[in-house]
């Protein structure tokens, strides 16, 4: 279990630490205050993982019951006694002077455990209903912005990561962090990454279009719905496998069960008269260049009719013979091992690449106070990292931290316009919570009756949303294209597109890794115009640094937009459009609103047959400079190396000059705005240039 998942402690710099009244301070950065009463910690929690990574300078100052430390980008004021603070900004920001805590009206929302059963509705994340987690009401928890510029992270119940791996409930007391970020919304994510963890870098296999449905498909069904989607050269890089690949029908009847959805709701074993060879089939996907899921639910343990019942119970000390079902306990470290040496490597060796937790079992386990949704991300990950490997898991969001366990599975969501209108907000808003990788059904999972409008806008969205997943319910309207015959071709069109944006995306996702800048985000992020706020326009959003995206979420083919100063083009027709002002935008079906930034640079595949993920060969699409800009630089990110473009206008035409390092790419192709060719580019490894006319 130690070389599993050890967590080596985080202790802060001493110097930077100082004790007054009893109460631990520790100055981590310029805006991050920490204030500890009671039961000091080094170790690293549920939520924090490092202190220590930052050197600022700072004057503390006492004046009978409060205590002021003053660092050069603000002052926090604590009073001794209650504990509350006050921040006085330096730098002339409009947050002024503000009070740390009483902020649930200020905070400015961050994201919900589950959207499950919603259509739309958005509950509170104030009080004790930040803590709700049942059907209907999507319940916002806090972020870490509020409207004034601080908000107060109270780490005090979360649970402490020991060393050899396990988790322990820590001693009574007051552990909080004053974040006084402003209105620095992207500098204060970063530095929020680097005291709770880097947001892993997502593998690029799932950045192009999953296929999901909950349906109890055969080996032969399923294959033969991959061929088709092959055949109509849609790409696809994820199979997911819903909970009907284990028994469910043919659990018997008096195994023991917890689960309210019935006794068919946990299983690990395959159902053989769907699978009847499972490596045969799970092989197959492979040979299709598919990367494989499967659907969990492990809240009934392992029972006496399971495969690997007998190597469990005897991994926990049960007899077999007494068909004693084995718990489901993630503290217990015979369990934990057993879990995934058991249950889950083999089927990994199989073909499995990573598992979808799809835990609705509440928030209760056998250590009082601690959500096993946490524990089973937290090792599942964990697991899935092992011997190198990039890791991955899809689940539900289990509070604050919970971004360095993508991705993020949203839950059961209504298939109507309202749930549509709610998730682009939602997903934009998560970044405020450090949570950018959300996975959506996308078309919507409960109910609908076939709307091909409702299905096309879903799936746009999907394509310009951090993971198109499409899903849907047994009983509703699948999501394969050729069932919604009146845009099947524009829905497959915009499949291959979102399989050409890999580069883009997988670059986006380094960024976020390296830099903190999410894909999806709330345009006040990048503008401070009042209007980027409103909730007029709040379901506009950035896409990645460059992209601005105005989803339509209603019927129709117009949509009222506005696009902050400068210049844009509309990616798919090229158009010059100046912004600073709200417009009317004509959107036909097979166009989005998606506008790109003047001096841009997005990177994609080139157009070609199947669902190769190879960076070998490129598009460089070229947006024309605007007034004043003369210059822009873009690094390419592959799994094997990086490729730094430079773009810079020279007499008459712009030169492009290309580094790579470490890429596999032999050629780039190099297009302006509208995607006609500018000239092609092949790589041997040293640095190019090509020099275009200007386009004038």
């Amino acid at each position: 279990m130690e070389q599993r998942f050890s967590m080596p402690k985080a202790p802060a710099r001493q110097e930077r630490c100082f004790v007054e009244n009893g109460i631990r301070f520790s100055v981590i950065s310029d805006r991050i205050l920490r204030v500890e009463k009671g039961a000091y910690t080094d170790c690293r929690t549920q939520v924090v993982f490092c202190r220590d990574f930052a050197d600022p300078d700072f004057n503390v100052t006492k004046s009978q019951d409060k205590l002021s430390i003053e660092t050069n980008f603000c002052r926090f004021d604590v009073d001794l006694e209650t504990l509350s603070t006050k921040v006085r900004f330096a730098s002339p920001l409009k947050c002024g002077v503000v009070e740390a805590s009483p902020l649930a009206m200020a905070n400015m929302g961050g994201t919900a455990r589950t959207l499950d059963g919603t259509f739309g509705v958005l509950g509170g994340f104030k009080g004790k209903r930040e803590k709700k987690d049942h059907f209907f009401l999507g319940h916002l928890r806090k972020g870490i912005f509020a409207t004034n510029g601080v908000t107060e992270l109270d780490d005090s119940s979360s649970f402490l990561l020991l060393e050899d791996g396990s988790v322990a409930k820590r001693e009574e007391g007051v552990d909080k962090y004053i974040l006084a970020f402003g209105d620095d919304y992207l500098y204060g994510l970063k530095e929020f990454f680097k005291l709770t963890g880097a947001a892993p870098v997502i593998p690029k296999y799932a950045l192009s279009n999953w296929w999901s449905r909950y349906h109890a498909y055969s080996d032969v069904e399923y294959l033969a719905l991959m061929d088709k989607f092959e055949s109509k050269d849609v790409p696809l890089t994820v199979a997911t496998i819903d909970m009907d690949w284990h028994r469910v029908s043919s659990v018997p009847k008096d195994a023991e069960y917890r689960s309210m959805q019935g006794r068919g709701w946990t299983g690990y074993s395959f159902e053989k008269s769907l699978f009847p060879d499972h490596k045969g089939f799970l092989h197959a996907l492979k040979q299709r260049g598919l990367a494989v899921t499967m659907n969990l639910h492990p809240r009934d343990g392992v029972r006496y009719f399971e495969d690997m019942y007998e190597d469990m119970a005897r991994a926990v000390g049960v007899d077999p013979a007494t068909k004693q079902t084995v718990r489901f306990d993630l503290t217990d470290r015979r369990f934990l091992c057993a879990y995934f040496d058991i249950l889950h490597h083999p089927y990994e060796a199989d073909g499995v690449d990573f598992w979808w937790i799809d835990w609705q079992q509440g928030t209760k386990s056998e250590m009082e106070g601690l959500d096993p949704l946490w524990l089973l991300n937290h090792y599942h990950f964990l697991d899935n990292c092992r011997d190198g490997k990039r890791g991955l898991i899809l689940s539900r969001f289990a509070g604050l931290g919970s971004h360095r366990y993508p991705l993020g599975f949203s839950g059961d969501t209504f298939v109507c316009w309202r749930s549509l209108r709610f998730q682009p907000y939602f997903t934009a808003l998560a970044a405020n919570a450090g949570y950018t990788w959300w996975s959506h059904d996308i078309g919507g999972h409960l109910m609908g009756v076939g709307d091909q409008g409702l299905y096309l806008r879903w799936l746009q969205f999907g394509v310009f949303s951090p993971i198109n997943r499409l899903h849907s319910n047994n009983k509703g309207r699948s999501k394969e294209p050729w069932i919604y015959p009146k845009v099947e071709s524009i829905a497959e069109d915009f499949m291959r597109l979102r399989h050409r944006l890999l580069p883009f995306l997988y670059t986006a996702s380094v960024r976020t890794n390296r830099d903190g800048v999410p894909l999806v985000s709330p345009m006040y992020y990048f503008d401070d115009d009042p209007r980027s706020r409103s909730k007029k326009y709040r379901n506009q959003y950035y896409f990645g640094e460059s992209m601005l995206v105005c989803p339509m979420c209603r019927k129709g083919t117009r949509l009222k937009v506005w696009l902050p100063k400068g210049e844009w083009y509309d990616f798919f027709t090229g158009e010059k459009i100046v912004g600073d002002r709200e417009f009317v935008y004509d959107c036909p079906l097979d166009r989005y609103p998606v506008f790109v930034k003047s001096g841009s640079v997005v990177p994609m595949l080139p157009a070609r047959k199947g669902n190769s993920m190879a960076f070998d060969a490129l598009e460089l699409r070229l947006y024309p400079f605007g007034e004043g800009e003369k210059s822009a630089e873009y690094t390419l990110f592959d799994e094997e190396g990086s490729l730094k473009a430079t773009v810079t206008t020279t007499d008459g035409g712009v030169k492009i000059a290309l580094e790579p390092r470490g890429i596999c790419t032999k050629e780039v192709r190099v297009t302006n705005e509208k995607g006609e060719p500018l000239g092609t580019i092949s790589l041997d490894g040293e640095p190019c240039t090509l020099c275009v006319k200007c386009r004038a």
